[in-house]
């Protein structure tokens, strides 16, 4: 039984995401019109998971006391979260109670949380696609992701109209988040006006590029500020089971030290966010390879059954947590001390 809680305790930790080493099949069903979910209206607060005058009371915990007073603004992107074999849908309505309640107590708590004493932020709600359009992309899964950027895109086109004022902004997106993330950089970041006001975008958990852009550039050290960084995190000395070649040649951003540091000590590390709230440091050291960031296992409760787990993708921000919360604010800071 204790084993049985602990395990299903760590799921929740690690908030189980998306895993690209593993080939399972899934149900499913043709790419058809007739069954895409309804169109989210971005005008409505009800179409947004987060927005500064609608944070969730355990959001607020990590989030700055004075929101008035921030002056930079966090748009994010929640990863795949619908992962079920037996879900034959391709895109999850906005109104799905049981996703919207993981984004919110999963992936926003867990990770957009680290970006909430930088700038206000918002998360919009999304048809996001099944875990499977990856691995089916040329039979339904591309139109999937299309259509769940459509949504990113139009809610980003709002925020702009009606939310952002002219303020800096820090992109942020993790998995299938980092996916579409990347789309709205090419969109309206890349060679654009609006490069002007990016702060820096974090963008773990995808396979990126250093020549991803055109203009927006990988950030080599802390303090850079109008760039990217990525990262795919695993256990050190370990590959994916399948696609062992698939991150080679890929970013992998020290989120340590946020610069060319190879390795890091466990001194370095600032802190890990576990479920009960708390922040562990010096948990972890981590290693540069390539494509990967490799991880020992972190010191904190139940580290025994993370012994068993290999693929760190889903813990890609919070086992960094502290780490990219004090990134994110000196780059905010050294962005407006600037400008």
């Amino acid at each position: 039984m204790f084993v049985k809680k602990a395990i299903s305790v760590l799921y929740v930790i690690l908030i189980s995401l998306l895993c690209f080493s593993c080939r399972s099949t899934y149900k499913t069903q043709a790419f058809l019109q007739e069954n895409i979910p309804v169109k989210p209206d971005y005008t409505k607060e009800s179409s947004w998971a987060v927005l500064p005058t609608k944070y969730q009371e355990n959001f607020k915990t990590h989030a700055s006391n004075r929101l008035d007073t921030l002056q930079a603004d966090v748009f994010y992107v929640y990863p795949t979260l619908n992962t079920s074999k037996k879900d034959i849908r391709w895109n999850v309505p906005i109104t799905d109670k049981e996703q919207n309640n993981t984004v919110l107590n999963k992936a926003v708590l867990m990770q957009a949380s680290a970006f909430a004493t930088s700038g206000k932020v918002y998360v919009p709600f999304y048809r996001q696609a099944h875990i499977r359009s990856y691995r089916l992309f040329d039979k339904g899964g591309k139109e999937a992701q299309d259509l769940a950027y459509s949504d990113v895109k139009s809610a980003f086109e709002v925020y702009l109209k009606e939310y952002n004022k002219g303020r800096p902004i820090i992109m942020v997106g993790h998995s299938q988040g980092t996916t579409h993330t990347v789309r709205l950089l090419k969109d309206f970041f890349d060679g654009k006006e609006l490069q002007k006001q990016l702060i820096a975008a974090y963008i773990p958990g995808i396979r990126v590029k250093e020549n991803e852009f055109s203009s927006i550039k990988l950030m080599k050290s802390p303090t850079e500020i109008g760039g990217f960084v990525s990262w795919n995190t695993y256990k050190k000395n370990h590959y994916p089971k399948k696609d062992k070649d698939w991150y080679k040649g890929s970013v992998t951003t020290n989120p340590i030290t946020w610069d060319n540091s190879i390795e890091t000590t466990l001194k370095e590390h600032k802190g890990f966010l576990y479920t009960n709230g708390k922040i562990y440091n010096e948990a972890l050291t981590i290693q540069i390879t390539d494509g990967l960031v490799w991880s020992t296992n972190p010191k904190f409760p139940l580290r025994f059954f993370m012994s068993f787990l290999k693929n760190y993708h889903a813990g890609d921000i919070n086992l960094f947590w502290q780490d990219i919360k004090e990134n994110a604010e000196l780059r905010t800071n050294t962005w407006l001390n600037i400008n």
